[in-house]
């Protein structure tokens, strides 16, 4: 398997409100070392919106470089819980992202573990700069 078969993604979102600015923060590694950081302002969303919002660039990222398998760590407890089906998602704003999220990650090996927000910091920085500044970028 290639490097860049396996990847571990970090993933973030953020609201300045409920709704409110918000953004996305997700950190992309490979077996190799190699690291993408993307941070993206998604307009007035709510946390969790932002939260499955950063779990889907995530999917599509992993997707888009042919991986075969991506492993999520995540800081939201109602995502984590919702992708594992410890919880069911009834919530008619995030039923749509949930679904797609569910479609994409059933394409590769895929695995989802909550992390304390203090181990996750780099992504969750990378989130609320997005927000904060209503900026989009990706460093490779």
């Amino acid at each position: 398997m290639s490097d860049i078969a396996q990847l571990v993604a970090y993933v973030d979102g953020s609201s300045h409100g409920s709704p409110g600015p918000a953004g996305i923060g997700v950190i992309m590694e490979d077996a190799a070392g190699g690291r993408t950081r993307i941070a993206k302002w998604i307009g007035w969303q709510d946390n969790n919106v932002a939260e499955y919002v950063a779990l889907l660039e995530a999917l599509q990222c992993a997707l888009s470089r042919k991986a075969q398998s991506l492993c999520v760590y995540s800081d939201s407890d109602v995502v984590v819980r919702q992708m594992s089906g410890e919880y069911a998602c009834r919530s008619p704003r995030l039923y749509s992202l949930h679904w797609i999220c569910l479609k994409l990650a059933r394409t590769l090996q895929f695995a989802i573990r909550r992390i304390p927000r203090e181990h996750n910091t780099e992504a969750n920085d990378l989130a609320n700069n997005a927000a904060r500044l209503c900026q989009n970028f990706t460093d490779i």
